[in-house]
C-alpha cells in the first residue's frame, strides 16, 4: 500500500514536489552561500541599464519624451534576455537545474545580513570608513560622507526592504507562475535600483519602470510587512490596515520600514545623498537615532520573518501530502 502510495504521488504531483524542492534548495544556497557582489548577473545588468541611460536620458527635454525614453529602453533591456532565458528553459533537457539557476541568481540580495553583520562590527569598533566600504555596493545612495546614523539607518532600511523583491516575490511569483515571471519582475525591480526615481535626473525616465515595478511588487510587500508585524504583537498588525504617510524614496515599501522602526523604536528616513545632490526626506521616528546594536536586532527581525516564509515553502508540501495520504485510506 506504501509503495502504491508514493507512487500515485509522484505520478500526479510530481511536478509540484519537484517545484517546492528547486525553491527550497535556491533559498537554502542564495542564504548561505550567495555569490559576489562583482559575480552577480544582475550588477552586470545594473551597469547595462546606467550606460544605457547616459546615451538616452536628457534631462533637458520634456517630462513626456523622457517618460518615452525610459519605456522603451526597458523593453530593448528586459524582453531580449528575458525572451532567450525563457526559450533555453523551455528547451532544457534539465530544466530544473536552469529554474533553480534562475531563482538563485534572482535571491541575489538573500546574502546582505552577512554584510550587514559585518557592517555593525565595523561601527562597534568605529571604522566608519570599512562600513562605508561594505555598504556602498548594496545601495544606490551616496555613502561617502554617511556619518555613523546615516550607516546604521541605511543598513537597517535595505534589511527591511531586499527580502520583498528577493525571498517574498521570489516565493510568490514562482507559485504563481514560475521561473520566467520571477526573472521578468526582478529584471524590472533592476532597473529600478538602477534608475532611482528619487534622483531628479531619473524622475521621468524612471516613470514607466517604477510604476510597474510598484504593482507587481505591491503584495509580496504587503505579505512581507505581515511577517514583520506577527512579530511585533497587536499594534503593528494594526498598521497593516493603516499605512502611512508615502515615502518618496521607499515607495511601496513604506510599510515594512515603518514596522521595522516602531518594532525596534528608533529612527528611520532622513535626507539623502546621490550623485552628491542632497534630497530631503521624511524620517519616520518611533524612537532615537539607531545605533550599531539596532542593526543587530534588524538582523534578528528580518531574519525570523525569513524563516517564516521558509517554513511555507517546508511545510506547504508535507501538509499536501498528508492530504493525499488521508484520501487514500
Amino acid at each position: 500500500m506504501h509503495s502504491s502510495f508514493y507512487q500515485r504521488l509522484i505520478e500526479i504531483d510530481g511536478a509540484l514536489f519537484e517545484g517546492f524542492l528547486i525553491l527550497f534548495c535556491a533559498l537554502l544556497l542564495a542564504r548561505l552561500a550567495p555569490l559576489p557582489r562583482e559575480m552577480q548577473p544582475l550588477i552586470w545588468f545594473t551597469h547595462l541599464a546606467k550606460q544605457l541611460a547616459a546615451k538616452v536620458n536628457r534631462s533637458e527635454r520634456p517630462a513626456s519624451q523622457q517618460a518615452t525614453a525610459g519605456f522603451l529602453a526597458m523593453l530593448l533591456l528586459v524582453f531580449p534576455f528575458w525572451a532567450i532565458i525563457t526559450f533555453l528553459l523551455e528547451l532544457a533537457a534539465f530544466p530544473w537545474f536552469f529554474e533553480f539557476l534562475v531563482l538563485y541568481l534572482c535571491l541575489s540580495d538573500a546574502g546582505f545580513s552577512q554584510v550587514a553583520d559585518e557592517i555593525a562590527k565595523a561601527l562597534k569598533r568605529q571604522d566608519n570608513a570599512s562600513a562605508k566600504k561594505l555598504l556602498q555596493p548594496w545601495v544606490v545612495r551616496d555613502t561617502d560622507n554617511l556619518s555613523e546614523v546615516g550607516l546604521a539607518k541605511a543598513t537597517i532600511e535595505k534589511l527591511a526592504t531586499a527580502p520583498i523583491y528577493g525571498i517574498a516575490a521570489t516565493i510568490f511569483f514562482f507559485a504563481i507562475a514560475g521561473a520566467p515571471m520571477v526573472l521578468a519582475v526582478r529584471m524590472i525591480k533592476q532597473l529600478e535600483l538602477s534608475w532611482p526615481p528619487i534622483q531628479p535626473k531619473y524622475q521621468h525616465f524612471c516613470s514607466t519602470v517604477n510604476s510597474l515595478s510598484t504593482v507587481l511588487l505591491a503584495i509580496p510587500a504587503w505579505l512581507w510587512s505581515l511577517s514583520i508585524a506577527i512579530q511585533g504583537g497587536p499594534k503593528a498588525m494594526t498598521t497593516l490596515f493603516s499605512l502611512p504617510k508615502n515615502h518618496p524614496a521607499l515607495r511601496g515599501y513604506i510599510l515594512s520600514v515603518d514596522l521595522v522602526a516602531r518594532i525596534l523604536h528608533i529612527e528611520l528616513g532622513g535626507p539623502q545623498k546621490f550623485s552628491g545632490q542632497r534630497i530631503d526626506v521624511a524620517k519616520i521616528t518611533y524612537g532615537p537615532q539607531p545605533t550599531n546594536n539596532n542593526i543587530a536586532s534588524a538582523i534578528q527581525l528580518t531574519s525570523r520573518a525569513s524563516t517564516i516564509w521558509f517554513s511555507f515553502v517546508i511545510v506547504l508540501p508535507l501538509l499536501w501530502a498528508g492530504l493525499r495520504w488521508l484520501q487514500s485510506l
